[in-house]
């Protein structure tokens, strides 16, 4: 029996997982069960891409406990020699306590289920892939990384609200997220620009859950979410910035109480409130209803409105990242963003953008922009690695 590290990555509406070896660190498979909620399916590779088995779930893939059942499954299916030794588990929220990875036992376990109303479409998957875990592979470490954690040494002036400060001090505060992936893409960048690395990049993590991020050498310095994943860019069905003023008008002109209000700002709009179509950016890209297209213009205005203010956060910038599920995919959401920036220094290439090249920039561009696929289970297998060895 070898031992190795499993890391499960829950997002909204998928389910990411991957196999690795402790020795060294390779990546034996990756998997994915997409769609979750709806027609779910589960796909694992092995390393070389080759397919080990591709599933219809139908109902089982009908949440995210049932999702990461079937992922197990898949893995023991495939590889019956791997003794899993430790499993690493993306956590949306770590607060104000967690700016690192971390064992998990029931202490540090009840402290992150008290953070579930701060992200309540990912904290309650992530924690139940954590009960998962621990049932499936009882004798395994279990090892929290946190997508806040990045995002922890903001500056003051990107950290809090303009509210009395009393309620900073409760942890009111700005806490980003997405940070496995900018995490990834910032150590991609150190090993392959470093000059890109020590400049100012804005990093577009476009998926269903869709934020920004700036980062000068290497660290976060700002991000366009916020107190919860629903500030900043509009995603598959979250609504992205709002003037809280609505939020009141929902509750005192409309009637709408709290639960109805979160339903609606976190499950009903966004792409699929906007387009009254669809959350699957693939399905907008192929509708001919008009609906769809002013979603997706929604969608890019917003990316290159919050792409200017992290060019004023960071006092300039160097280049553009874009990365998740539709920034690495749709070459038109990247066109569209980037054509009107001409004045920022953004110059696309056509056909390298449409060939979804590394570098879609023009040779001689103010700003690079590149498309950087993310690996959050690659940052997630390293902390787990570390923990086994005594350093997490």
């Amino acid at each position: 029996m070898t031992t190795h590290a499993l890391t499960v990555n829950a997002g909204s509406s998928s389910l990411k997982f991957a196999l690795f070896a402790l020795d060294g660190l390779s990546c034996r498979a990756t998997g994915l069960v997409d769609r979750i909620g709806g027609d779910a399916t589960l796909e694992l590779s092995d390393d070389t891409g080759a397919v080990l088995a591709q599933r219809d779930l139908g109902g089982r893939g009908a949440d995210h406990a049932e999702a990461l059942r079937a992922a197990i499954d898949a893995v023991r299916e495939a590889f019956a020699d791997a003794e899993v030794a430790v499993v690493g588990h993306r956590i949306v929220h770590g607060g104000t306590d967690h700016d690192r990875p971390v064992r998990l036992d029931d202490d540090v376990i009840a402290g992150l289920k008290a953070l579930e109303p701060f992200a309540p479409l990912h904290q309650p998957h992530n924690l139940a892939g954590v009960d998962g875990a621990r049932a499936a592979f009882p004798e395994a470490v279990q090892v929290a990384c946190f997508d806040t954690a990045f995002h922890r040494r903001h500056p003051f002036v990107n950290d809090v609200f303009g509210l009395p400060r009393e309620y900073y001090e409760k942890g009111v505060r700005r806490y980003g997220f997405h940070g496995l992936s900018y995490e990834f893409i910032a150590s991609e960048l150190a090993r392959t620009a470093p000059d890109l690395h020590a400049g100012r990049v804005a990093v577009a993590h476009l998926g269903n859950g869709a934020s920004m991020c700036g980062i000068v050498g290497g660290r976060s310095v700002a991000s366009t979410m916020g107190f919860t994943a629903l500030d900043g860019l509009p995603m598959g069905t979250r609504c992205g910035q709002l003037d809280p003023g609505v939020v009141l008008y929902l509750l005192e002109v409309e009637g709408l109480d709290a639960a109805a209000i979160s339903d609606m700002l976190y499950r009903r709009s966004g792409l699929l409130g906007l387009s009254g179509i669809s959350n699957d950016m693939r399905a907008l890209e192929a509708s001919e209803d008009p609906r769809a297209d002013e979603a997706i213009a929604y969608f890019t205005f917003r990316i290159r409105r919050e792409l200017g203010g992290l060019a004023a956060a960071m006092e300039g910038l160097d280049a553009v990242v874009f990365t998740g599920g539709i920034g690495e995919n749709s070459d038109r959401i990247r066109r569209e963003v980037c054509a009107p920036m001409g004045w920022l220094g953004i110059d696309l290439d056509e056909g390298a953008n449409a060939a979804h090249d590394r570098v879609v920039s023009v040779g001689d561009a103010a700003v690079t922009v590149m498309v950087i696929p993310t690996n959050e289970e690659r940052v997630i297998a390293r902390a787990a690695a570390d923990a086994i060895k005594g350093g997490g």
